[in-house]
């Protein structure tokens, strides 16, 4: 079995608000996760207007294929014209890792 995670760190376009914020991270998780069938949430930068961080996980029993998953949903979110991608973190964990 293979786990894999991935942090987007985001800069959101002209938001003003957490209501804002809200209306633009939403759609980006949904797409994420109906696209992929991932789990994946808003996991920081909470209190901040223009920033947001958001995390997805996948388990697979190939880890190429955890691989290949992670690189759609950042494909995704970058290509997105409502936010940049700051960075991008991800985590790999096998059979042999404990």
């Amino acid at each position: 079995m293979f786990v894999g995670a991935l942090e987007l760190d985001v800069l959101l376009g002209d938001v003003r608000s957490l209501k804002q914020k809200r209306s633009v991270v939403r759609p980006v998780i949904a797409e994420v996760r109906r696209r992929f069938d991932v789990s994946v949430a808003e996991a920081g930068h909470l209190d901040l207007h223009r920033r947001a961080l958001i995390g997805v996980a996948v388990v697979s029993a190939d880890g190429e294929q955890v691989r290949d998953v992670l690189d759609a949903c950042e494909r995704l979110v970058s290509a997105r014209p409502d936010v940049e991608l700051l960075s991008a973190r991800r985590r790999l964990l096998g059979p042999d890792d404990e």
